[in-house]
């Protein structure tokens, strides 16, 4: 019925509004300045945050494939959204107890809630295919990261009034990860309640179990990849391209502190202009995906976020990274949003979890590999200059625009492999397939 899966669609949406303030409240705004500045403090915040983000994508990388098979065979996939989502509720609100000094207390607590995120997003991601057709996935897919940024704004809204009443003192800020806890899991319980799986569980194949049926899944659908050549590329393409684009969301709290001073009121009403930037920029990716295709939609929104990096790289002034940032969250949630369908439009039937834990490695790699890249640069360069004599924060601020430099690099990387996939070879190859049991 129109009525029911129009209800799933919504249900969908809003696991995208409740994800999304986490990210903007842990990793964006609040969290990673926190961590930086005042639970490790200097440059060894940079690198240590590096090395928290690159942990807990590196987990994800490595468990995520293994249970994506199990959720396609099984019918699991809510099951182990709400595991994961479980996970990240439990120490998104662990971070609370974080003071300065607990520099363990405080990796270990964001790694886990980060994996928690960050393997989610496979589940709730290869559900987009049950709650949307071929015609409507590329516009489902942009509302998601619409509707997702506009649950990190309201979320930013509603802690920001008391971190600038009771501005010094660090319970509001801490108390921020308690409300966003509860934030998400309000938010996506209509997920669980409104969508339905339409694959059916399958019975084991005899003397196999679910980890062995998934690593035979796996072998065989890397063993038909020479069938996905097109999909390859894509994935590689995103793998270095992502890299850049995680890098600048996971250190623009930082970039924003070091280089221009910025205090956490001024954070968080910079992160709340990104997610209106950001909400824009995925509804728009829909229209023009729709209208002059995916790949086109794709390639504009890349060459929106590598001229913003490029000039934040050269600009000077507060006001200069307001518009920068605003400029990159338009673009940034563009290539989310449209790499994000092209996935589910290249998997073949009955296959797009595993799909998308594919992309979710390629997602997970770069994850791992781009903030690590960044934290070292930024804190080799910042404690190398210190040692030359150099006055600690020009030292810092010289290390952050060494890292800007990185995050450009793979931007242009991977928009130039990006130019050699051929998007109809990629869709025909997806209908094509036909798995040998």
């Amino acid at each position: 019925m129109e009525k029911d899966r129009k209800r799933a669609q919504w249900g969908w949406y809003l696991y995208d509004f409740g994800n999304s303030a986490y990210a903007a409240v842990v990793l964006l705004a609040i969290y990673s300045a926190y961590f930086k500045g005042s639970v490790v403090g200097g440059a060894e915040g940079s690198r240590l945050w590096g090395i928290s983000v690159g942990i807990a994508m590196l987990v994800g990388a490595i468990v995520s494939p293994v249970l994506a098979v199990i959720a396609d065979y099984s019918a699991f996939k809510k099951r182990f959204l709400l595991f994961f989502s479980s996970l990240t509720w439990i120490f998104t609100g662990m971070l609370f107890f974080v003071r300065k000094g607990d520099v363990f207390t405080g990796m270990l607590f964001f790694i886990l809630a980060e994996i928690g995120y960050r393997a989610g997003q496979v589940f709730y991601n290869s559900l987009l295919t049950e709650v949307a057709d071929e015609k409507e996935i590329g516009r489902v897919s942009a509302n998601g990261w619409a509707i997702g940024s506009i649950g990190g704004i309201i979320c930013l809204l509603m802690v920001l009034p008391f971190i600038v009443i009771y501005k010094g003192n660090d319970l509001p800020v801490r108390g921020a990860f308690i409300f966003t806890a509860v934030f998400f899991l309000l938010s996506t319980l209509p997920t669980f309640l409104w969508i339905k799986e339409s694959g059916e569980r399958k019975p084991l194949p005899e003397g196999m179990n679910y980890f062995t049926l998934a690593f035979t899944r796996l072998g065989r659908t890397i063993r038909s990849v020479r069938h996905f050549n097109e999909f390859l590329k894509f994935i590689v393409a995103f793998l270095i391209f992502n890299d850049g684009i995680v890098m600048a969301l996971d250190f623009a709290a930082i970039i924003g502190s070091v280089l221009y001073g910025m205090n956490q009121t001024q954070l968080i009403i910079l992160m709340i202009i990104v997610q209106l930037a950001s909400a824009a920029g995925a509804y728009l990716s829909g229209l023009v995906g729709e209208r002059v295709g995916l790949m086109k939609a794709l390639i504009a929104s890349l060459i929106l976020m590598i001229v913003a990096v490029i000039w934040m790289f050269l600009n000077q002034t507060l006001t200069g990274f307001f518009v920068i940032a605003s400029l990159a969250g338009l673009a940034l949630t563009g290539v989310q949003a449209v790499t994000r369908t092209m996935t589910g439009i290249f998997a073949p039937k009955g296959q797009s979890a595993e799909f998308y834990s594919f992309f979710a490695i390629a997602g997970k790699t770069s994850s791992f590999i781009g903030p690590t890249v960044f934290g070292f640069l930024a804190a080799g360069v910042a404690l190398r200059l210190e040692a030359q004599g150099m006055e600690v924060l020009l030292a810092e601020q010289a290390g952050q625009r060494a890292g800007i430099i990185s995050i450009a690099v793979f931007l242009l990387v991977g928009f130039f492999v990006l130019l050699t996939v051929n998007e109809k070879r990629a869709k025909q190859a997806a209908l094509d397939y036909t798995p040998a049991e």
